[in-house]
């Protein structure tokens, strides 16, 4: 019956919900795969629904499995939480969010909303690249941006397709437009490396997008960030900024929208594969629950998206 079932299989289920693959699943379980197997099928019948779509090439989530994904992180995070108050302990979570102000930083608000009984570390690690090391040494358990280095002790999963935006001088030619063509910029000046959100990932993205117009990423100035220092830079440029829609205000400028194409910055979370933790859980239900509402990952048929995310 359901009101039998038992916190292990939610949580067997979990893993291979997330991982969409039952040998990766299992070991980050350290059970056997056969066993993982037959718990998930005990699951299942037990439900009396199919909560995988299984072929020799691929493991999907039914609509069954997508609503039971979301309620068992929600159960195994109170339960959690519940054992942890009875026994009088606080677990932290350090989440490397980049940079204030970033898609990162709205999940991790929305996940503290979720879970406020876990205590959140913010810190910023100028991204994936430089936090990698850091989930592998125990330091940082989160990290988001592009998942550039795969690692099978780490784990993965997009959340968010971010637009890409141009801050422009107020007074700018470009300023009194509502959206900014690609092309438009050609000859302008372009910056790349402004911006909270200026890691090698990003770096690695746009250059792919640019190069068409003829930008020299060998010639790129050192990264400026802080809302302060980009202002300054701004006024002392007088020529447009890539950033993303999430940029915060700079005083002294206006965010116009990328069009043609429409841009795509991909943002991942990324996480080591033994990590098993409420606020984990938080963080995927926030992603999930922001993505659904604003419609975070949909990708537009004239999108464009860097190598190798867009081959995916």
């Amino acid at each position: 019956m359901p009101d039998d079932l038992e916190i292990r299989l939610l949580r067997y289920f979990v893993a291979v919900a997330e991982e969409l693959h039952f040998s990766r699943a299992a070991q980050r379980l350290f059970v056997a795969q056969q066993a993982l197997s037959r718990d998930i099928r005990r699951l299942e019948d037990r439900l009396g629904v199919r909560l995988l779509d299984r072929t020799t090439r691929r493991v999907t989530l039914t609509p069954a499995g997508s609503v039971l994904l979301a309620r068992s992180r929600e159960m195994l995070a109170h339960f959690d939480a519940t054992v942890r108050e009875l026994r009088g302990e606080r677990q932290s979570l350090t989440v490397d969010v980049v940079g204030p102000g970033l898609t990162p930083t709205l999940i991790l608000a929305t996940a503290r909303r979720h879970a406020p009984e876990v205590e959140f570390f913010a810190r910023f690690h100028t991204g994936s690249e430089a936090a990698v090391p850091l989930l592998l040494d125990g330091r940082l358990d989160v990290t988001f941006g592009r998942n550039l280095a795969p690692s099978d002790r780490l784990r993965h999963r997009p959340v968010r397709n971010e637009p890409l935006a141009v801050l422009l001088p107020d007074d700018h030619r470009l300023a009194r437009l509502d959206k900014v063509p690609l092309e438009s910029l050609r000859g302008s000046g372009l910056c790349i490396r402004a911006g909270n959100h200026t890691t090698p990932g990003w770096d690695h993205a746009v250059v792919q997008l640019v190069a068409p117009l003829g930008i020299d990423p060998a010639e790129a100035h050192p990264h400026v960030q802080g809302a302060e220092e980009m202002a300054q830079h701004i006024r002392d440029r007088n020529a447009p900024i890539l950033t993303m829609t999430t940029q915060p205000a700079v005083a002294g400028a206006v965010l116009r929208p990328l069009v043609d194409p429409v841009a795509l910055f991909p943002w991942s979370m990324i996480w080591c594969s033994d990590t098993d933790h409420p606020g984990l859980h938080a963080l995927h239900r926030a992603a999930d629950e922001l993505a659904a509402a604003n419609d975070w990952l949909r990708t537009p048929d004239d999108a464009w998206l860097p190598a190798p995310e867009a081959a995916a």
